[in-house]
């Protein structure tokens, strides 16, 4: 499978950037990293580059393309290798030599006839030659009634929609490469009606991809760049479902570098689906390429993107890995809260363990009657961190000495107090609400400009609960 520099490299070759078409022409001509080395590809490449007056392309396809490949190209690359022989490259005078010999009457003799323009593809090729140029499907020319038929029978009955597809098809499939492979090679292409065509016959593919027309039609659906066929090829080759979970029935033998390839290409059109499915893989310990990280990190593009599963196990995943990072369970409430959001029933009994549940504290209930206005407004922050209280079921500890700017996580509290009350234990509270949210800001902007610490305005703890027992009733200050 190409890695993620070649596949960039492919994308721009076939969107028609010339310095790509020149360093993929190179990948093909001297082998890549993972791409294998394939001449007649690298001509057709380093062709294209060349036409967009690339003299790199025309100097590699002289010194390093044979006659047994060139003559298949003729009588384009003759110009090629007439610039690489007068730039002095004796390989590509001998070949030039031997395509002026090879090519047809009317080409030769080329110091005698103009060459071909190297901007533009010759209008005329010689019978026999077989350059490497695209195969062009072309579309389905349907008439508006057609296409409003198939809509129809799309939405209400697939089996009329697929034997009135399958009679469209038939002819154009037989004509079209085997498999997407063979259509990337010969850089096949379909037009609109087609591809959407393509796409809809792929997707009533049953899961046993026992039908192989059908089948044909997800390869030539994912090659056009249908995201959810190239996802269902990807796991086809894979021999597993979206959960991740083998199949009985599929593909003869696995083929994880196809599975790769398919799913990567889904992913990058936007399909979390792809994503958790490349973290299966990963995590597979027949793969041969197995890597826990690479794994965490498909999970969690695939996590970004909602897929609920993918959320629950990266909370899942933090929350196991909490004792070695502090952090770990912030990420954890952060994820599950996602999950849970999505109606996932183990992320919500997750979260009852990663944060507790506000306390009904007795001092607490009472202390709310005395949040008046006389008191905000000559005890502002103390009456702030006392609604934090009553919002959050903190402790009187708790809400004397929270820090609240880095308290707030976006999702929760972290309340950790343990540098001032060694008796106390971090612990998160969760954020579930609008309102909540709300508050948190408006307080969060009171002590924005303020030291939390003991050395700041509010005092120690010592100072800060004088002050309070100033403002609650000796009975409230006992409960």
């Amino acid at each position: 499978m190409a890695n993620r520099e070649e596949l960039g490299i492919i994308r721009g070759a076939r969107a028609g950037d010339a310095d790509c078409q020149l360093a993929l022409g190179k990948l093909y001509l001297f082998g890549g990293a993972s791409l294998p080395l394939n001449v007649p590809t690298a001509l057709h490449w380093l062709a294209r580059a060349a036409r967009q007056e690339r003299d790199d392309a025309w100097r590699l396809i002289g010194n390093h393309i044979p006659f047994e490949i060139a003559r298949n190209a003729l009588p384009e690359v003759l110009c090629w290798y007439q610039r690489a022989s007068d730039a002095g490259s004796a390989a590509a005078a001998l070949v030039l030599a031997e395509l002026q010999q090879t090519a047809p009457p009317a080409s030769m003799p080329v110091h005698h006839q103009p060459l071909p323009e190297c901007g533009a593809r010759p209008s005329i090729l010689h019978p026999a030659a077989a350059p490497a140029l695209p195969t062009l499907a072309g579309d389905l020319a349907l008439t508006t009634e057609q296409a409003a038929q198939l809509e129809q029978l799309w939405r209400h009955h697939h089996a009329a929609f697929l034997q009135q597809a399958r009679s469209l098809l038939r002819p154009l499939l037989a004509r079209a490469p085997a498999d997407a492979e063979a259509a990337r090679m010969a850089e096949w292409q379909a037009g609109p009606q087609l591809l959407g065509l393509l796409a809809r016959c792929a997707a009533l593919l049953p899961a046993d991809g026992v039908d192989a027309e059908l089948q044909h039609c997800r390869e030539l659906a994912a090659h056009g760049g249908e995201r959810n066929a190239q996802l269902a090829l990807g796991l086809w080759f894979a021999r597993m479902d979206s959960d991740g979970k083998r199949q009985g029935q599929g593909i003869a033998a696995v083929n994880f570098k196809r599975a790769i390839r398919w799913l990567t290409l889904a992913g990058e059109q936007g399909l979390a689906e792809a994503w958790f499915a490349l973290s299966r893989i990963y995590l597979k310990p027949e793969f041969s390429q197995r890597c826990v990280a690479e794994a965490q990190g498909y999970l969690e593009r695939a996590a970004d993107m909602g897929h609920c599963a993918a959320q629950l196990e990266c909370g899942m995943y933090a929350w196991r890995n909490r004792r070695t990072d502090q952090h770990s369970d912030v990420r954890a409430a952060y994820w599950l809260q996602k999950a849970a959001s999505q109606g996932c029933p183990e992320a919500e009994a997750a979260l009852a363990r990663v944060a507790a549940a506000p306390k009904e504290l007795d001092w607490m209930t009472s202390a709310i009657t005395c949040l008046t206005r006389e008191l905000s407004e000559s005890q502002p922050l103390l009456a702030a961190r006392l609604e934090l209280a009553a919002l959050f079921g903190l402790s009187r500890a708790e809400a004397l000495l929270l820090d609240v700017k880095a308290a707030d996580h976006g999702h929760c509290l972290v309340v950790d107090i343990r540098a001032s009350y060694g008796r106390s234990k971090r612990r998160l509270v969760l954020l579930r609400t609008a309102r909540e949210r709300q508050a948190l800001d408006r307080i969060v902007r009171l002590f924005e400009s303020i030291d939390s610490g003991p050395d700041g305005l509010e005092g120690n703890y010592r100072q800060r609960l004088y002050r309070l027992k100033t403002w609650l009733p000796d009975d409230l200050m006992a409960a």
